[in-house]
């Protein structure tokens, strides 16, 4: 097929077959080990080309498209989550697969460890202050999530968080994901369509990345110690995604386990993901009024009356 004339219900139903097996609409029966962090479905290595070329082409043309019906429409908002082990592509995989997309219509935030007044206020806080507007898409490179995450490999960080002490019980993850599942069905129902991906990146592969991090000059910026500190914890790590992935996974926030060893790939299946997202919305333009319609033939006969 060319995929230069692909019709737009094409691309959709092409997205939808490319994201649909990397969808956690329930998480009970799931489990991260039979997720292949190398899968890249039935698409061989010779295909590479050809679905870039869908990416670069369909994928960011149709993205731009529905994201600026969305501007228009402004009546729904989409929150992108993003969470995966360091090394695994977040930030390139947000670059490349909204290239396309307007600025003025997207809105991009990375959550760092907590500031003192971050800390100050309940864990969901910050990311509130960052919720997307209506017509917008928003991105969290790491969001909320890392409070049943690199909080729960490393529980002296609640202790930060000043909570009182009998809050700080045993229960306190599947207090949490409770807390979580409740507020995106909030967001939802208030016109935040929240949908969740995990760059599941294989630990051989996150190894060659930092090396590469490391011998190449132009990619040592990206390296930091800490890292490695945090490579030591994998299973741990694993162990925390696989029970957040489980607990988290609905059919109106679902989780996309996304196989993140083949770059080009995961690029692919975000942007179907997306794309798939948008297209059920039934986006369209809005449609003006009769006294719209007149002030714009007004405007018109105006406009051809002078040179």
């Amino acid at each position: 097929m060319n995929w230069m004339q692909m019709t737009e219900k094409q691309i959709i139903k092409t997205a939808r077959e490319l994201a649909r097996p990397f969808r956690i609409t329930n998480g009970a029966k799931f489990r991260l080990k039979d997720v292949d962090p190398g899968d890249t479905l039935d698409f061989s290595p010779d295909d590479k080309s050809e679905l870039k070329e869908r990416l670069a082409t369909n994928g960011i043309r149709m993205l731009a498209a529905l994201q600026d019906k969305l501007y228009a429409d402004d009546k729904w908002a989409v929150l992108l989550i993003f969470q995966a082990m360091d090394a695994a592509g977040k930030d390139s995989t947000i670059k490349h697969v909204m290239s396309g997309v307007n600025p003025q219509g997207c809105q991009v935030f990375s959550f760092k460890a907590p500031s003192a007044e971050e800390l100050d206020h309940d864990y969901l806080w910050r990311c509130i202050m960052r919720l997307p507007n209506r017509g917008h898409i928003g991105i969290f490179n790491r969001s909320y999530y890392e409070e049943t995450l690199v909080v729960r490999v490393h529980p002296e960080l609640l202790e930060k968080q000043k909570l009182p002490p009998q809050l700080v019980s045993k229960h306190i993850w599947k207090e949490r994901f409770a807390d979580i599942r409740h507020f995106e069905r909030y967001l939802t129902h208030n016109g935040i369509v929240v949908r969740k991906f995990f760059l599941h990146v294989s630990k051989k592969e996150q190894k060659r990345r930092f090396l590469e991090r490391i011998e190449d000059p132009n990619k040592n910026w990206k390296f930091c110690a800490s890292d490695i500190a945090e490579r030591e914890h994998w299973d741990e790590y694993m162990t925390a995604y696989e029970d957040m992935i489980r607990n988290t996974a609905t059919p109106e926030a679902p989780w996309y386990v996304v196989p993140a060893d083949n770059k080009w790939f995961t690029r692919i299946v975000v942007a179907a993901a997306i794309i798939e997202t948008l297209a059920d919305l039934d986006l369209k333009y809005p449609r003006v009024g009769p006294a719209k319609q007149k002030e714009l033939a007004a405007a018109k006969r105006a406009l051809l009356a002078k040179k």
